[in-house]
């Protein structure tokens, strides 16, 4: 059996023109940080916190679904672009807008892009998370915050929030555990060993939530802790 397989003309995909090549490597570079755009969005900026508290809090109210993921995250969506707006706008100013403008080169750029955002990481950061990953790359210790390389700076940040979250969260449950008990203790002096507790705790730890304002308490708090 024979098979025919087309030819291919390369001639319109090769160029010789220098400031070709360049545009082409800029599509492939834009290209790759578009495909790293969400890691970049979770490990670096306060949606990791937000979103993690926000799961916490649903978790201890026992709603199952309720607020659904999709609310859950577009509301960390959205509060992480406005705790990073001054980031993100220092980004844009020092860095994207000369960059297109021709003033700069990519590595510039990305110098300039990167210091807005290893400050606010940095600010954020236990000096505990940052070591374990420099001593471990056997890096020597910073003088400066240049000299802390991204690699170690962002997974640092990244168990930084994760404890921080956690830590939110254990306060969260406390409320919400107290009410359990309670509802589980009157529930066993009845004698009603066959009835849920859960099912009698949630009306009253909705109740309890509504009437402390919670979402606003619990927005607020994560406003505060940036």
């Amino acid at each position: 059996m024979i098979f025919f397989i087309p030819g291919v003309d390369f001639g319109n995909f090769i160029s010789e023109d220098p400031s070709d090549l360049a545009t082409t490597l800029q599509l492939v570079l834009l290209i790759t940080v578009l495909s790293l755009a969400p890691a970049i969005l979770v490990l670096m900026t306060s949606f990791t916190r937000i979103v993690i508290v926000l799961s916490f809090v649903r978790m201890g109210l026992a709603t199952q679904q309720m607020p659904p993921n999709q609310v859950l995250i577009s509301l960390a969506l959205f509060m992480t672009f406005f705790i990073m707006a001054p980031v993100f706008s220092e980004v844009n100013e020092e860095a994207l807008t000369p960059m297109l403008e021709g003033e700069m080169n990519q590595e510039e750029a990305f110098d300039e892009a990167a210091r807005p955002m290893k400050e606010f990481m940095s600010d954020h950061t236990r000096e505990k998370d940052l070591a374990l990953f420099m001593g471990y790359a056997g890096m020597e210790r910073p003088e400066t915050l240049e000299d802390i390389p991204l690699t170690a700076l962002i997974p640092a940040f990244a168990i930084s929030e994760l404890k921080t979250a956690f830590q939110i969260g254990f306060l969260i449950f406390v409320p919400f555990l107290v009410i359990d008990m309670i509802v589980a203790s009157v529930l066993m002096s009845m004698g009603m060993m066959m009835l849920p507790p859960v099912m009698i705790s949630l009306p009253f730890k909705i109740l309890l939530f509504v009437l402390v304002d919670g979402w606003y308490l619990i927005v607020e708090s994560l406003l505060i802790s940036y």
